[in-house]
């Protein structure tokens, strides 16, 4: 749980601390979202060559980059890769080739299968790079 005090006048720290109990009527507490707990957003979108790979009001963002859950993607147009990449803090990447009307988009969109902790939120998620256009 979040909380903001708020008070007036000026206080040293010690003073501060041992008025702390003295201001329990004026904490707001705030409600903060849980780690992991998908909220409701704005519809996005994926977009590449006119097709739609993938549309929800159920994403993460997570260092720029929309992940979609896994059944919001259009499967008919992702391909399997043999390409992985590691991430320090989220883990292994695999990749899908995306392929719309016979063009092929190389490991254009990638998913963490097995997440480390910290990025446990967005297991079996899928972000897109490679002009991919994601709209929001």
């Amino acid at each position: 749980m979040f909380f903001v005090l708020i008070f007036k006048g000026k206080y040293t720290t010690s003073s501060f601390f041992s008025r702390l109990s003295s201001y329990r009527s004026t904490l707001l507490y705030l409600p903060y979202p849980k780690k992991g707990a998908t909220e409701k957003k704005a519809m996005a979108k994926a977009v590449w060559k006119g097709a739609t790979l993938a549309e929800s009001d159920r994403y993460e963002v997570v260092e720029g980059n929309v992940y979609f859950p896994p059944e919001t993607i259009n499967q008919v147009y992702f391909q399997p890769s043999d390409t992985h990449t590691v991430c320090g803090w989220k883990g292994t990447a695999s990749y899908y080739h995306i392929v719309v009307n016979g063009e092929v988009n190389c490991n254009a969109a990638w998913y963490y299968p097995d997440p480390q902790p910290a990025a446990a939120h967005i297991k079996g998620y899928v972000a897109f790079w490679r002009g991919v256009q994601v709209i929001r």
